[in-house]
């Protein structure tokens, strides 16, 4: 008997996905935002949450992305909440590792822009191959890495307006530490972020994105 692919199938991996990740997201904010360290951070934080599960919601039908991306995204999301909880230079965890480690510095912060580079580039390569079409190579490898940078430089950017905007009520958002080469830090850990999931993830990425396209 001949077996056909299921065209529904990426569909309904697509679904179970993001039902978790909502599912997730959703503890994970009512939990942080009962009583946050500073509300105006928290929400400052929280906000690329609350808009990319929109967006994959109303992308899902037509562009169902693949199990290793929706994973990373929600783990990025995760240390996006705990940091807007506590304030990057506040959580916990970073206290425990300054402490292990002997830092002079909470290094929370350089996880998450670290991470920042890490989980875009998988999506990045993700839209690059199936949208631009792209052939995998040290071209898509060079054109995604500019892109997690140029993500990188425009967050940093986000950064700057807000401190315009609200002086010393964005001193909690920003979390320099008094680090006067925190903006280079942050994109220098994205950028290394972003290399680091290329060398580590694209043949795992390869593979699940062959098999979402003998599905389709």
């Amino acid at each position: 008997m001949t077996h056909y692919p299921d065209p529904t199938a990426p569909l309904r991996a697509a679904r179970r996905a993001l039902a978790a990740v909502t599912l997730v997201w959703a503890l994970a904010l009512v939990a942080s935002g009962i009583a946050p360290y500073d509300r105006l951070t928290w929400f400052m934080e929280v906000a690329p949450v609350l808009i990319a599960l929109p967006v994959m919601l109303a992308t899902m039908r037509r562009f169902p992305l693949t199990g290793l991306a929706y994973a990373l995204i929600c783990v990025h999301g995760l240390i996006l909440i705990l940091g807007g909880t506590y304030t990057y230079a506040r959580v916990p965890v970073g206290f425990w590792v300054q402490e292990w480690l002997e830092l002079a510095r909470n290094p929370y912060d350089r996880l998450g822009h670290l991470a920042q580079g890490f989980v875009p580039a998988i999506v990045v390569r993700e839209l690059l191959i199936r949208v631009f079409r792209l052939a995998r190579g040290k071209f898509l490898f060079f054109v995604t890495i500019c892109i997690c940078l140029a993500f990188s430089a425009f967050y940093e950017l986000i950064e700057w307006f807000a401190a315009l905007a609200l002086g010393q009520g964005a001193h909690e958002f920003l979390g320099t530490q008094g680090d006067e080469w925190d903006t280079q830090w942050d994109m220098f850990l994205a950028l290394t972020g972003a290399a680091a999931s290329l060398l580590l993830l694209s043949r795992v990425h390869d593979r699940q994105l062959e098999r979402l396209a003998r599905r389709a």
